[in-house]
């Protein structure tokens, strides 16, 4: 069984481990004495001119010997201890993809703090998004399986970095503002911003000094100007991109394989099965090679926080109604479509789309706590309004809010109230007294009655009541 390149008391089980500790410094397929025998007792065992010549040299040497003389040969050596193992490698896939529970617990988390976080930042963009395609990063990085992967330190996990989806937002800006892609959605590639604008007195008095001042683009304002070799103009973007944890749908990462046909070109070998030829064709030796992604369907969050007071010193427009958000939204947009996050997007990796159902969510949330704050500052109005109230016109404006039926006239709900014995006193009579007031406006009020039977009157039967409430009884 190959080995990790770590002390033995660490022991062999690593399941524990974060896939980037996996992916790394714990990757068992390091050859050890225990896979040196174990090849040569399988040479040996077989049934062929190799397997009597190793069964022999094993009968002869001893099972030391013939370790050393095999990893001496040219043809077919065996591995040397600490050489790597190509069958531990082809195995080692399926240690790294798997997730741990305490790895899906751990990416969770940190989206959770990343939210809490951002709840308490007012000038921020959040974007919610799916993955279309398998997305991976970071394959440049050196390792023994040939292509590297991205793990964010100490956690172990997948992530996006904030300079790459900086870059990616920079360049789709770039091709929005050229007009080559239909609606520029906004931007524009039009220096009409002059460098000195943000600049303090001190650094304004130097920039006058210039013939040609440095004028600036949108682009340069939002995502920072690096200026040329031995020029000191440079600027601080407005805009900050935070690491993106992907949240990996079903808690595993995937293998995808590449099979390069031109391994004889970029090597300049030449190959008996390809023609001895060495220019580039297709009918090379495949070489598959293995490396990591994030599967299609995980989720993405990205992060993008504004310094709207940088932003409103340099270019007052862009931070006027948020503008920079809706520039931001649109370059989003392009990048999910045209660009891609991550490596290998130009064979359409780190493909995404807009997350329809987490942002109907987030709408809703912010929808709810938008209702919440009208709520409590109609609350503190109404208060205030009630504060400044007689305490007689206070008691009906509070009657009145609290009336179960509010199709129910005022002059309906006051009646009943008096009716039922709500007020007493001076308020009673008071309440009473407007009463009178909203009955002699709607002509309900009735002195007398032409009616035989007064009972069957009902205006004047009210008008009556209300007399004897104004009256204390």
């Amino acid at each position: 069984m190959s080995i990790a390149a770590v002390p033995n008391y660490l022991g062999s089980d690593f399941s524990q481990a974060s896939p980037g500790m996996r992916f790394g410094l714990l990757l068992p397929i390091w050859t050890n004495r225990t896979d040196q025998q174990a090849e040569v007792t399988g040479r040996a065992q077989a049934a062929s001119p190799e397997g009597r010549e190793v069964n022999e040299l094993l009968m002869k040497k001893g099972m030391d010997a013939t370790i050393v003389e095999l990893c001496q040969r040219k043809q077919k050596p065996l591995p040397s201890l600490w050489d790597k193992n190509d069958s531990a490698a082809h195995a080692a896939w399926k240690k790294i993809t798997t997730l741990a529970q305490s790895d899906q617990q751990r990416m969770r988390a940190l989206a959770k703090r990343q939210e809490a976080l951002a709840n308490t930042v007012a000038n921020l963009l959040r974007l919610d998004a799916l993955a279309t395609a398998p997305f991976t990063t970071g394959l440049g990085n050196e390792h023994p399986l040939e292509n590297g992967f991205a793990f964010l330190n100490p956690y172990g996990l997948p992530y996006l970095a904030g300079s790459g989806i900086k870059g990616v937002l920079r360049q789709s800006a770039r091709e929005l503002a050229s007009g080559d892609w239909g609606d520029a959605s906004g931007w524009n590639d039009n220096k009409t911003i002059p460098l000195m604008q943000g600049a303090s007195d001190k650094r304004r008095a130097v920039l006058d000094t210039n013939q040609h001042p440095v004028m600036l683009a949108m682009i340069d304002v939002l995502f920072g100007r690096e200026s040329e070799d031995g020029d000191s103009d440079h600027l601080r973007g407005a805009l900050g991109f935070w690491d993106v944890i992907p949240q990996i749908k079903g808690d595993s990462l995937t293998v995808e394989v590449m099979t390069p046909h031109q391994g004889h070109y970029y090597q300049q070998k030449l190959d008996k099965m390809s023609g001895d030829s060495i220019t580039p064709h297709d009918s090379g030796q495949p070489n598959p090679i293995h490396f990591l992604t994030v599967p299609p369907g995980s989720g993405f969050t990205f992060h993008v926080v504004c310094d709207t007071q940088h932003l409103a010193r340099l270019a007052p427009e862009l931070a006027a109604n948020d503008r920079w958000q809706s520039l931001l939204t649109a370059a989003f947009t392009h990048a999910f479509a045209w660009l891609g996050f991550g490596a290998k997007t130009a064979v359409g990796y780190g493909a995404l789309e807009e997350d329809p159902e987490v942002k109907q969510v987030r709408e809703q949330a912010a929808q709810a706590v938008a209702d919440k704050l009208r709520a409590e500052q109609a609350a503190r109005e109404r208060e205030a309004d009630l504060a400044a109230l007689a305490p007689t016109a206070r008691a009906i404006r509070e009657f009145l809010d609290a009336r179960p039926d509010k199709n129910q006239t005022e002059l309906s709900a006051l009646f009943n109230g008096l009716k039922s014995g709500r007020w007493s006193g001076d308020t009673k009579r008071e309440i009473a007294l407007h009463v009178e007031q909203l009955m002699r406006n709607a002509n309900k009020w009735k002195e007398n009655t032409a009616k035989k039977n007064p009972d069957k009157d009902h205006d004047y039967q009210d008008t009556l009541k209300v007399k004897a409430w104004l009256r204390g009884q």
